[in-house]
């Protein structure tokens, strides 16, 4: 979706062979991105819900949240409620739709902040990006929607006035579940669109992680200016929560964390466990947002 008036809806290469040269991305394009505070998890909750998730948010990570109204925040004729919530962890744009929610909105996972509009949706095409709906204004700004390989979507955004936001104390990691039949294809488009560089690479991590504790999956870690990534790619066959979970929040106490949480009606699914370099655990917000949160072990 997209950044709303205030702030409208905010909105690796791997290790393996590489494809054949008719399979490879285009030549390389600039880099657009600006920060990640101005990235935010898009998050849709029915209007009964929306004061509850918002507040359960701000308990959990603290911080604050714009003003709530009312806005078209798409070309086409809708209205909902939408806040943005800016929290240390973390930036969000929640939507509570009055109206159905519009093709193709609702199916992206995050809003990235770009430089230049028309070159960054030019430069995602080149690398194998696919326009879900062409570029289109809002009231203080410019979006698009669009899918990378594996049927990842995302929203870039682009607003009229510079906007400002304070630096997050942690940045949060898109989680991206794929098959191998996607995964190093998408992996090695948006690794060259975003000039990200890989962070690990563990072809055999412990499929605890991802609820299959008699099985290995791969988990790709990777940086960019859009934030922490995470591609997690295994045979698909997760049980539940696994794969609901868009976005890890890194914590500095994670069972702090839990605690104010709970007092705010967060369900954990996924107690805290230990992972790689983190204690981790999946919990479901008000509303049924689930999210992983983790802090850092050094291990």
């Amino acid at each position: 979706m997209k950044r709303f008036a205030f702030l409208i809806a905010t909105a690796l290469v791997s290790a393996a062979p590489l494809a054949p040269a008719s399979a490879q991305t285009a030549p390389a394009t600039a880099d657009f991105s600006v920060a990640p505070q101005y990235d935010t998890t898009h998050v849709y909750v029915a209007q009964g819900d929306f004061d509850r998730f918002v507040t359960s948010l701000l308990v959990t990570f603290g911080g604050t949240a714009t003003k709530k109204g009312e806005f078209q925040v798409t070309p086409t004729s809708s209205k909902t409620m939408s806040q943005l919530v800016l929290t240390p962890a973390g930036s969000l744009s929640v939507f509570g739709f009055v109206t159905p929610i519009p093709y193709p909105f609702g199916g992206e996972r995050t809003g990235y902040l770009v430089a230049d509009m028309d070159k960054a949706v030019d430069a995602a095409v080149k690398h194998g990006a696919t326009r879900l709906i062409t570029t289109f204004p809002d009231p203080i700004g410019r979006d698009a929607v669009v899918q990378w390989p594996g049927g990842v979507n995302m929203q870039l955004y682009w607003h009229t006035a510079k906007p400002s936001y304070p630096a997050l104390a942690s940045v949060p990691e898109n989680r991206i579940y794929l098959t191998p039949d996607a995964a190093d294809n998408f992996v090695r488009r948006w690794a060259a669109y975003a000039h990200a560089r890989i962070v690990s690479d563990d072809k055999a991590a412990p499929g605890v992680e991802i609820g299959q504790p008699s099985k290995t999956y791969r988990r790709i870690r990777l940086t960019s200016g859009y934030g922490s990534m995470a591609v997690l790619v295994s045979d698909g066959q997760l049980p539940w929560p696994y794969g609901r979970d868009m976005t890890g929040y890194e914590v500095p106490d994670l069972a702090a964390t839990l605690a104010k949480a709970a007092t705010a009606g967060v369900e954990t699914l996924v107690p805290a466990h230990a992972e790689q370099g983190r204690t981790a655990a999946i919990v479901r917000f008000p509303g049924g947002y689930v999210a992983e949160i983790h802090a850092k072990t050094g291990a």
